[in-house]
């Protein structure tokens, strides 16, 4: 069956963006110790799961998670947008959306980032692309497969015909946890074998050789 459904990551993906995530879990530490008797270790999660990991232990010493949770996810937001301020789109993006869009092609862009960051980057986006779901509006984010769930509900694609593109290994992971195919681009941070490592289907440099060179019969 042919691919006519793309579902993209954002950051790494479409964007550059210069988020300092051992930064960002490293104040999530520094805000967890006035919350916790004991400081808590060296971060071994990704800083979401990170701060999920900080809450439940918070949780669990009697403390005030919830308190916690709503300073934090404001930090994290507030060094999003600070970030995005200085990010930008690869010069490929809003052309290759179009095209996509122009084409018939049913086309998402989800991330982990906040709204206002991708907007910071990005405010034109439901112009050429007309599903987006940041972490603000699902549930749970990804790798958590329902992110690409309501992509695919929102679009009504069927799952058979759909690919997840990402720049990280994590994107690879939630796709095939949808049942989809995946494609890996290393315009970010992870290398090629990293992304085929995680079992991507296709590699490209990015999106553009990528929509570009690959056979979607």
């Amino acid at each position: 069956m042919k691919i006519d459904c793309f579902i993209f990551d954002f950051d790494g993906t479409l964007a550059e963006f210069r988020l300092d995530f051992a930064q960002m879990k490293q104040r999530l530490n520094s805000l967890a110790s006035s919350y916790l008797a004991i400081p808590p270790p060296q971060p071994f999660l990704p800083a979401l799961e990170w701060l999920a990991w900080l809450e439940a232990r918070i949780g669990e010493s009697g403390g005030r998670s919830e308190a916690f949770h709503v300073q934090a996810m404001a930090m994290i937001s507030e060094m999003e947008v600070e970030s995005a301020k200085c990010g930008a789109l690869f010069r490929f993006t809003r052309p290759l959306l179009k095209m996509l869009k122009e084409s018939g092609a049913k086309t998402a862009i989800i991330t982990r980032n906040c709204e206002a960051a991708v907007r910071v980057v990005f405010p034109d986006l439901l112009d050429v692309c007309p599903a987006f779901f940041s972490r603000d509006q699902v549930i749970s984010p990804k790798p958590d497969p329902a992110h690409v769930a309501c992509a695919l509900e929102f679009l009504r694609a069927d799952p058979r015909t759909a690919i997840m593109i990402g720049d990280h290994p994590m994107d690879i992971k939630t796709g095939k946890a949808a049942g989809i195919f995946t494609a890996g681009v290393c315009s970010g941070s992870a290398s090629r074998s990293e992304l085929l490592a995680a079992g991507a289907d296709w590699i490209a440099r990015d999106c553009e050789e990528l929509i570009k060179a690959a056979e979607w019969e």
